[in-house]
């Protein structure tokens, strides 16, 4: 009788640790893959490091609509010999409880030109698709939000919310430490 018991208590137990620890994590693309995509192959990727100050982090803040959680930020430029192709940079942000990391591509005038979802550890049906990503390119950062036209997604609210917030940070530090110090 012990024994039945005992193996009642071990099924339900495994039939538990499944329900609650779901394998939704996916991850997309390495870094140097990340990097082919936002810049084409053998393309030259330099780090562009950025320590903004305290007034810096203000602006950016006031324009990101975030609160920073960094006073370091990275910028991965690409270029064809002296020419810089674009900036790119790899966010990572929470989404309900898990990360979801993207990378925010812009052009050398700081347009968005691309966003890819390097990973994603939420449930897949959280995650927003790649065509959601279409309608914020090329919209300036005043107008990346969802009060002004930009579209949410039923049942990826929270997801499209980080997008978006990764999206402006990137979008602002490019404007107040790159774009007006002829980093470009």
């Amino acid at each position: 009788m012990k024994t039945i018991r005992q193996r009642g208590f071990f099924i339900l137990f495994i039939l538990l640790l499944g329900a609650v620890t779901p394998s939704f994590a996916k991850i997309f693309y390495s870094k140097n893959e990340a990097m082919e995509l936002a810049f084409g192959k053998g393309t030259q990727v330099d780090l562009l490091s950025l320590f903004p100050d305290e007034h810096q982090i203000a602006k950016i803040e006031e324009l990101a609509k975030v609160k920073l959680e960094s006073g370091l930020f990275t910028f991965y430029v690409g270029k064809d010999k002296d020419k810089v192709l674009g900036y790119a940079a790899i966010e990572t942000g929470t989404v309900r409880t898990k990360p979801e990391t993207l990378m925010i591509v812009l052009t050398p005038d700081g347009e968005l030109r691309n966003v890819t979802t390097l990973a994603f550890h939420e449930p897949p049906e959280y995650q927003p698709p790649e065509r959601w990503f279409d309608q914020l390119y090329k919209r300036p950062l005043a107008e990346m939000d969802f009060n002004k036209g930009v579209d949410g997604i039923s049942g990826a609210t929270l997801s499209t919310r980080a997008a978006i917030n990764s999206i402006r940070k990137v979008m602002a530090i490019y404007q107040v430490l790159v774009k007006d110090q002829g980093k470009n």
